[in-house]
C-alpha cells in the first residue's frame, strides 16, 4: 500500500512540473566550458567588479557543471556582465540612532551567450538583474570600513550563488 501511494505521489508530482531545486538545468548539455571575463563596474565602488566576478567564477566551479576557462577560444559559453548600480542603505537603528542593519542593493546587466559557433547567441539575459540583501553591523566595533568590506565580500558570494542558480536552474 505504501508503495502504491508513493508511486501515485511520484506520478502526480512529475506530471505537474515539480523538480528538485539544484537538479534542473536550462543549459544545453553540450556546453561544458565557460569564460567569465571581468564585469564592468559602472559604480563608484572600488573593486566591486573584482569581488563579484571572482565570486561568480568560484560559484560556477563549485557547482561542477561547467569548467571555467580563461579565454573565449576555449569557451562554449561566455558570461558577460556589468554592475550598473550599488547602494548601501541603513534600515535598522539602535536607541542612540546608530545604524545596526544595512541593505545592500546591486543592479547588474547579465548576458550568457553560446560561443560554440562564435556567433554569441544569447542563452539568458537580464539587463536589470537586481539583488538585495541585509547585513548586521557590530556597533561595538570602531572599524566601520572593515565591516563594510566584509559585507561586500559576503554579498558578492550570495549574489553569485543567486545568479548561477538562475542561470543553471532557470528560476
Amino acid at each position: 500500500m505504501k508503495k502504491l501511494i508513493a508511486l501515485a505521489a511520484l506520478a502526480l508530482f512529475s506530471s505537474c512540473g515539480y523538480a528538485l531545486v539544484g537538479h534542473g538545468n536550462m543549459l544545453d548539455p553540450a556546453i561544458h566550458t565557460i569564460e567569465v571575463p571581468a564585469f564592468v563596474n559602472k559604480t563608484t565602488r572600488v573593486e566591486l567588479e573584482q569581488r563579484v566576478t571572482q565570486s561568480v567564477a568560484d560559484e560556477f566551479v563549485s557547482r561542477g557543471r561547467l569548467r571555467l576557462v580563461k579565454t573565449p577560444a576555449e569557451a562554449d559559453a561566455i558570461l558577460k556582465g556589468s554592475i550598473d548600480s550599488f547602494g548601501i542603505f541603513p534600515i535598522a537603528f539602535n536607541q542612540q540612532g546608530r545604524a545596526t542593519q544595512y541593505q545592500v542593493a546591486i543592479t547588474a546587466n547579465i548576458e550568457l551567450v553560446d560561443h560554440r559557433n562564435n556567433d554569441d547567441k544569447v542563452i539568458w539575459k537580464n539587463d536589470q538583474y537586481r539583488f538585495t540583501e541585509n547585513y548586521q553591523v557590530d556597533i561595538t566595533s570602531a572599524d566601520a570600513f572593515d565591516q563594510e568590506s566584509r559585507a561586500i565580500r559576503e554579498i558578492a558570494v550570495r549574489f553569485a550563488e543567486s545568479l548561477v542558480s538562475n542561470l543553471l536552474e532557470g528560476f
